[in-house]
């Protein structure tokens, strides 16, 4: 295995480790998670849209840390990086789309907080 595809491997298990256990704690305690993000959005435009944006957003993960995990066999198998490199996008997506309601939220620490996962995040578009 090449440094590149070694650095693959351990960004595209970073981006699935975050994505699926964040995925595995909304449907784990799905009642508490809304009840929390509605007081988190109640000044919002979205305070009516919390169940749907809830659900979107554990769509989203569970489709980037799938995609992750099929990126990290096809790239021990032959090398290729087509889904992890769907991964990462998807990965990306999905943490603009937590950006943007921690931003309308104006909580800017966790937007921060977001941030520090879109880097890697990004490198793996770039590098995949």
């Amino acid at each position: 295995m090449t440094n590149t595809e070694l650095f693959g491997v351990l960004i595209l298990a970073f981006l699935a480790i975050t994505f699926l256990q964040s995925g595995y704690d909304k449907i784990a305690d799905w009642k508490g998670n809304v009840e929390w993000l509605k007081g988190h959005f109640s000044q919002t435009f979205i305070k009516n849209q919390v169940p749907a944006s809830l659900g979107l957003v554990l769509l989203l993960e569970s489709v980037a840390g799938a995609l992750c995990v099929v990126g990290i066999f096809q790239l021990i198998a032959n090398g290729s990086t087509t889904i992890g490199h769907y991964g990462a996008v998807v990965s990306c997506i999905t943490l603009l789309f937590l950006l943007f309601g921690q931003r309308i939220a104006k909580d800017y620490d966790g937007a921060r907080t977001i941030v520090i996962y879109f880097i890697p995040a990004i490198l793996a578009v770039y590098w995949l």
